[in-house]
């Protein structure tokens, strides 16, 4: 029967990211919070693109996507999807024409600039061709009716869906627990919690399921970036199930292990809290980290609020992943200008 690593190297995939990313400590925001030893897995540096946590993932989809010889990719999201930008950046490496969705009217009152700067002007820089789609809360129905569109066309798309998160891209992040886990130990490093941005889910997904496959006992802590952290926690769990069946791991499986933690995402998703602007100013100051106020700045507020509340002890490890998104800063002048203006 074939191993976890063996059912992971059976399934195609390219080679876009830069890895492994570094695993650096946090020193000077751990001696400020007064808390565990804090480290981030630095995945907003996987190259492509300007980086973050999708290259991963599309390692996986775009290898299929190649071999069932398509013609261009569809994929979409928000004005300041960092999916979109990564997607986008990778076809135009491959040489496939990308189509986005871009869905208007989530982002509830955005800046002046909003929809003109940050990812969207990188979608454009890459080429990828723009298609306005109204939000109507159903993230996957349009990019498969546009999948649609060009097929009757005589096109080949290959549809890759919402934050490329399913069992699929998954395997990203199921890799990637891998490469921290031997990061870890060739540093004498042992974690007891990893903490990261959860909004599609498939990042965490990938996480839980390889921890289960190899029994590992470290917790994985998904941050609610959406302001719904049920359905967030939902979706983890069902592709969580499916990655841990890739990997031939299904009765390690539980649904338990879990944790997506509310309180951090602001009134709605796109729209930064005051934990998301402070945790944006600390990082900056404290450790020359760049932060969104989307997801990587509410995800650093998470792990700032359960050090202060102490859900960790002062002998753990925790792992932060940086899954990227700077771009999306500058579509936020305002309030990156509050935050320099008042480091709190």
């Amino acid at each position: 029967m074939p191993t976890v690593a063996e059912r992971l190297d059976a399934v195609p995939r390219l080679r876009l990211a830069h890895l492994p990313t570094p695993l650096e400590d946090m020193p000077r925001l751990s001696a400020y919070l007064g808390g565990p030893r804090l480290l981030v897995k630095r995945d907003d540096c996987t190259g492509l693109g300007l980086g973050g946590n999708k290259v991963r993932k599309l390692e996986y989809h775009l290898a299929v996507a190649l071999a069932d010889r398509a013609d261009c990719v569809v994929c979409g999201g928000v004005v300041q999807s960092n999916t979109a930008r990564q997607v986008a950046a990778a076809c135009a490496r491959l040489g496939l024409e990308c189509h986005l969705g871009v869905l208007r009217g989530r982002v509830r009152d955005p800046e002046p600039g909003h929809d003109a700067t940050g990812n969207i002007l990188l979608d454009r820089l890459f080429g990828a061709v723009i298609h306005e789609i109204p939000w109507d809360g159903d993230r996957d129905r349009c990019l498969r009716e546009l999948a649609v569109q060009l097929r009757v066309a005589g096109r080949r798309p290959y549809l890759v869906p919402y934050g490329a998160s399913d069992a699929l891209g998954a395997l990203g992040y199921a890799r990637m627990a891998v490469e921290l886990l031997g990061q870890c130990e060739a540093t004498g490093v042992a974690p007891t919690s990893i903490v990261h941005a959860s909004g599609s889910g498939g990042t965490q997904a990938g996480i839980l399921a390889m921890l289960a496959a190899l029994a590992r006992g470290v917790r994985c802590i998904g941050i609610d970036v959406d302001a719904d952290a049920r359905r967030v926690a939902a979706d983890v769990s069902r592709i969580g199930r499916d990655v841990a069946q890739m990997l031939g791991a299904q009765q390690a499986w539980s649904d338990a292990v879990v944790e997506v933690m509310a309180g951090y995402a602001g009134t709605a998703y796109g729209s930064p809290a005051a934990g998301t602007l402070e945790a944006i100013g600390l990082a900056a100051r404290l450790e020359g980290l760049v932060l969104d106020p989307v997801y990587s700045g509410k995800a650093m507020a998470g792990l700032i609020g359960l050090v202060r509340a102490g859900r960790f002890t002062r002998d753990d490890a925790v792992v932060w992943i940086h899954t990227g998104g700077a771009p999306a800063l500058f579509a936020y002048p305002a309030a990156m200008t509050a935050v320099s203006t008042h480091p709190g």
